[in-house]
């Protein structure tokens, strides 16, 4: 049964958006670090990357509150760590492309939980 205190989360269209904004900005990270990894080669943009999405998700957190919803409505997801790992593994794999795939998605995928 669905009780009045989860209601929203079935009627709500924030409820929605906050899903899609989750997802997005998940794939987005994902993506952006991939890219500068593979294509640039440039050591530390993964974390650079994470950094500004915590800080937009930071500022998103702030307008959903200010629109008058709870301040844990957003939550703000942890991924420096992952970015930092990312970044590692670069360094640990930069002659071989497959292995920071590998490696990397591995070290990403464990960290996400966070």
């Amino acid at each position: 049964t669905i009780n009045a205190g989860d209601y929203i989360f079935y009627t709500d269209w924030a409820w929605t958006s906050f899903v899609v904004f989750s997802i997005s900005q998940s794939t987005m990270l994902a993506v952006g670090a991939v890219y500068y990894l593979l294509f640039t080669g440039v050591p530390g943009t993964a974390t650079y990357y994470a950094t500004i999405m915590t800080i937009y998700t930071w500022v998103a957190k702030g307008a959903w509150f200010a629109l008058g919803y709870p301040y844990d409505f957003v939550a703000v997801p942890v991924w420096i760590p992952s970015a930092m790992l990312l970044d590692l593994t670069y360094w640990a794999t930069r002659r071989n492309k497959h292995m920071l795939i590998l490696v990397g998605g591995t070290l990403v995928g464990l960290s996400l939980p966070l």
